[in-house]
């Protein structure tokens, strides 16, 4: 390198801007910085778990493509999340593999942070915005030979077990990824923390501009966690002596938080530091306005409505065939995405799916209120569903539970035996962005089955709309916004979210078999038009307001707007 200046420094193009909204006088564009542990902008990177890396990814694509002057900083994890794949038995196994990316290109920098009071050497490799069609991407490393292994373990696995190395992951994704810009010589008006993770940051910038008031002003929040107990919470002094507060003294930093308690709400500091912050949906907006009403001084909590890329995501042929209404095309590529991904069934499996036969998909990360299982909950329905001659049905199942989440894990490990006995049911490891484009390909229903206000979003029915799957759901998260029940989509009769889960989980189950069997297969089956009018509707609907561009573009206009038009904002929306 001929110098650092010369090559690395970030030289941002004149964004173009939107038309700002009604009454608002629009403003210069921001400098953003995007902090998020997570980022799954392609199939080779193995950078994401699931679907905050998903939504990242979506999110720096837009940017791009709109010419914003962003940037976005993440960590390199040496071993990824992990691979996915299958014991003796066909259970799921785990597997951490190196991993190594030729088209990343090494900074050369290297400077120091501490960890635990100890001095742990980080460098960063750049993702250009040519490879994968991105803001430019930084990734933080310290798998450094001048490090010992416990230092170089910080960027090993996304989410390690180890809650000192995560904590230690959050201080170099935060303070690390502040001081590289500061190498970088390029200074962000705004810096988006992407979830609680780079919350260090925080800290970092208090110390550096003096007043919390100055960190306001450049700091701001995404939540995706809509229930208190999902947020981490750690103990306030193990935090003070691994460095997360950036050696603050703790007492200043109760004071600068407000919170006293001896284990530290990690979302509770976001939204005290922040200047402002973000739901990922308007339902999830007014379940975190009530979830954090009982706290004082927070910052507003804006709506931002997820959405994903459809550029990236989305099918040009299915889009053609819908607005020029050439069924005959429609369901032509239907059944060439059912063929590839039987392919794939085949190949795991060994069952032959059949592209004539109605297919419905779960896939998705698991966890526990996500419910994969709620069919299975009803054995003699599911199996009379199953074996059904008049309305056969092909099922698949897929996703990657946190590797040592064994409840979800063992979720998992009970579908597959299920679909062992059944020659028309199939469990897929490697749910990933290939798989995951696949499976949206191939699906005729995608099965969507949160407890009611627990899914913030949900963005894998977007992506599933634009590849001409229609929507089956619990009306949680996105869904409320997009669903027009029978029309483009199927949405369940909503349980009370007060009911005791197990009557929750059996009044959901009742209602999704009944749809199944009455609504759903019956028009699949002997309605073909009225079900190609439902996939047409879903096309049409899902763009321009799920496409990340309407969401990149809103970022802007309030999330990183200058203050006084925040307050404009909250001035003009409806009471």
């Amino acid at each position: 390198m001929n110098s650092v200046n010369d090559l690395w420094v970030i030289k941002p193009i004149a964004p173009v801007m939107p038309a700002a909204s009604t009454a608002i006088v629009p403003q210069p564009a921001r400098r953003v910085a995007y902090f998020s542990m997570e980022f799954a902008v392609a199939q080779p990177l193995k950078t994401y778990s699931g679907g905050l890396g998903f939504l990242a990814g979506s999110h720096m694509r837009s940017a791009y493509s709109l010419q914003q002057p962003m940037v976005a900083v993440g960590i390199l994890w040496e071993y990824g999340y992990y691979d996915q794949g299958r014991k003796a038995d066909q259970t799921m196994d785990v597997l951490f593999m190196e991993k190594k990316y030729s088209f990343l290109l090494p900074t050369n920098l290297k400077f120091q942070i501490l960890v635990n009071h100890a001095p742990v050497w980080v460098t960063a490799y750049y993702l250009p915005p040519t490879v994968f069609g991105t803001v430019p991407m930084y990734f933080l490393s310290t798998d450094l030979p001048e490090n010992d292994y416990l230092a170089q373990t910080i960027c090993h696995r996304l989410y390690d077990a180890n809650p000192e190395t995560r904590i230690a992951a959050s201080i170099l994704l935060g303070i690390c990824g502040a001081k590289l810009l500061e190498q970088l010589h390029y200074s962000p008006d705004v810096y988006h923390m992407n979830e609680s993770h780079p919350l260090p940051l925080a800290f970092y910038l208090y110390g550096q501009l003096g007043s919390v008031e100055a960190v306001r002003e450049r700091l701001v929040f995404t939540t995706h966690m809509p229930e208190e107990a999902g947020n981490p919470r750690t103990d306030s002094r193990l935090l003070d002596r691994m460095g997360f507060f950036d050696y603050l003294p703790l007492e200043e930093v109760r004071r600068l938080t407000g919170v006293y308690d001896e284990e530290f709400n990690w979302a509770l500091g976001a939204l005290r530091l922040a200047g402002r912050a973000n739901a990922v949906s308007k339902k999830h907006c007014t379940v975190s306005q009530q979830l954090w009403k009982k706290y004082p001084d927070l910052c507003p909590i804006l709506t931002i409505t997820n959405a994903q890329n459809h550029a990236f995501w989305g099918d040009p042929v299915l889009d053609a065939a819908s607005a020029n209404n050439d069924d005959t095309a429609l369901v032509a590529r239907k059944k060439l995405g059912k063929r590839a991904l039987f392919d794939e069934v085949a190949d795991q499996t060994g069952d032959l799916f059949n592209p004539d036969v109605f297919t419905m998909v779960w896939a998705r990360r698991f966890a526990g209120y996500k419910r994969a299982d709620l069919l299975l909950s009803d054995a003699a329905r599911l199996e009379r569903l199953l074996t059904n001659p008049r309305y056969p049905v092909q099922f698949i199942w897929a996703g990657k539970p946190y590797p040592y989440d064994y409840a979800s894990i063992g979720t998992f490990d009970r579908l597959v035996q299920v679909a062992k006995r059944y020659v028309n049911c199939a469990v897929l490891v490697g749910y990933e962005i290939h798989l995951s484009k696949c499976l949206k390909q191939g699906a005729d229903i995608w099965l969507n089955t949160p407890r009611l206000t627990r899914e913030a979003s949900g963005t894998s029915g977007m992506t599933a709309a634009t590849n001409g799957a229609v929507n089956c759901s619990t009306n949680d998260g996105w869904i409320p916004e997009f669903a027009r029940n029978g029309i483009n989509s199927f949405v369940l009769p909503e349980a009370d979210p007060a009911w005791p889960a197990h009557e929750q989980d059996a009044f959901d189950a009742d209602n999704l078999f009944t749809l199944l069997e009455t609504v759903i297969l019956p028009m699949y089956y002997e309605q073909p038009e009225q079900w190609l009018a439902m996939i047409k509707a879903s096309l049409g609907d899902i763009t321009p307001y799920f496409d990340a561009d309407r969401m990149a573009i809103e970022y802007y206009e309030t999330l990183y707007s200058l203050p006084q038009t925040v307050r404009l904002i909250n001035e003009l929306q409806p009471a």
